[in-house]
């Protein structure tokens, strides 16, 4: 396969090297959009010694023979990017959040459908796992009985990226339900089969601020031996990266936030995110709960659990060795290599997905703003 990417950015660049060239050692990036001359060259170190650099996508999509795009640039350009290449008709792999505006999300949906391309994989890793396809087969078997409640939870353990590195602009992440929640929301329609129809959330910034100046970097800081958030003194590869000051008065973004999401058949979905728990704290997943009976699952330990309401007995499902976002990466990547050889015919995460994903998303972050419940529609 030839692909063509623009944004060479460390998660596609990940997929790429961890997931494609596995499955197909024989994969190059044919042609690379990328602003940063650094991006260049650790393409061409990873093994895609030929790859032509263009300026623009319509240069590459001119002069280059591709078999599919994948889009990895920052947040904001997912949209434009998206729509530059949808009338191509050729697979796309597309980051998430598919759009970070309002105006955006109307775009790329008006696009899309004009475009008719449904060879588009959202990444939306959460839903392919073997622990959400399996969660959902026994839901689905109906075990547990009619899904009548949902609670949701997302702990994040790594949260200072959102405060240290360029995650921490608003203006380019669209808040944090655009950058984690839209992963558990998608996950949540997909298991329950039904749409979100009103949601009401709100957010809290605690931890996270303070009166540090404005662009001050830890290495800067007279704090930075004893400050638990430094990163003066990381001696990994995250080290640079996450290099300002999260008690800055510039630290952008929420660390904490929930929503209440009704669907269309009467239930109800809480979720929760949190961004400053640490360690073992670590938790991500859901309880399904029928009449019958309740089923949880957490990404971080590897487990399902059935309990049964009307009987003493507990099923315990277990998961190993599930590596990239808990072994969704793999199936993204089969899915999108299927699309591009033919073998495959539709994405297991499509647009559709991600393009409601999103716009629960920017409801609930209006919600939050407004204090006020959102319907979850185009109007």
């Amino acid at each position: 396969m030839r692909i063509g990417v623009i944004g060479y950015g460390a998660r596609v660049r990940g997929v790429i090297n961890n997931e494609l060239k596995k499955l197909d050692p024989q994969l190059q990036i044919a042609g690379l959009v990328d602003i940063q001359p650094a991006k260049h060259e650790l393409a061409r170190q990873d093994g895609s010694c030929n790859v032509r650099v263009f300026d623009t996508v319509e240069a590459m999509l001119e002069e280059e023979e591709l078999d599919g795009i994948m889009i990895g640039t920052r947040c904001s350009l997912h949209t434009p990017m998206a729509l530059k290449v949808l009338s191509s008709g050729l697979p796309v792999f597309l980051e998430k959040p598919v759009a970070t505006s309002m105006e955006d999300a109307l775009q790329l949906k008006k696009g899309y459908e004009e475009a008719g391309n449904r060879r588009v994989v959202v990444s939306f890793p959460l839903r392919v796992t073997s622990i959400v396809q399996l969660a959902k087969e026994i839901i689905d078997s109906g075990k547990i009985g009619t899904v009548e409640h949902v609670q949701a939870v997302n702990n994040v353990p790594y949260g200072n990226v959102y405060f240290q590195g360029w995650y921490r602009d608003e203006e380019e992440t669209g808040g944090l339900f655009l950058q984690k929640a839209t992963h558990d929301f998608d996950y949540i329609n997909y298991v329950l089969g039904t749409k979100p129809e009103t949601v009401a959330a709100m957010v809290s910034k605690q931890i996270f601020k303070g009166t540090k100046p404005a662009g001050l970097r830890c290495a800067e800081c007279d704090e930075n031996r004893t400050c638990p958030e430094s990163t003066t003194f990381r001696t990994d590869s995250l080290k640079d990266d996450w290099a300002y000051c999260c008690f800055a008065s510039d630290t952008g973004n929420e660390d904490s936030g929930s929503a209440l999401i009704r669907y269309e058949n009467g239930m109800h979905v809480s979720y929760s995110q949190n961004f400053f728990a640490r360690n073992k704290a670590a938790a991500r997943g859901a309880r399904f709960l029928g009449y019958k009976g309740t089923l949880e699952f957490d990404f971080y330990t590897g487990a399902i659990k059935v309990y049964m309401h009307h009987s003493p007995r507990v099923e315990t499902y277990e998961f190993t060795n599930e590596k990239g976002h808990f072994g969704g990466d793999t199936e993204l990547s089969r899915c999108f290599l299927g699309l591009m050889d033919g073998s495959i015919k539709e994405s297991v995460s499509p647009l559709e997905d991600g393009l409601l994903s999103a716009l629960l998303c920017l409801k609930a972050r209006q919600s939050s703003v407004t204090g006020t419940f959102q319907p979850i529609t185009w109007e």
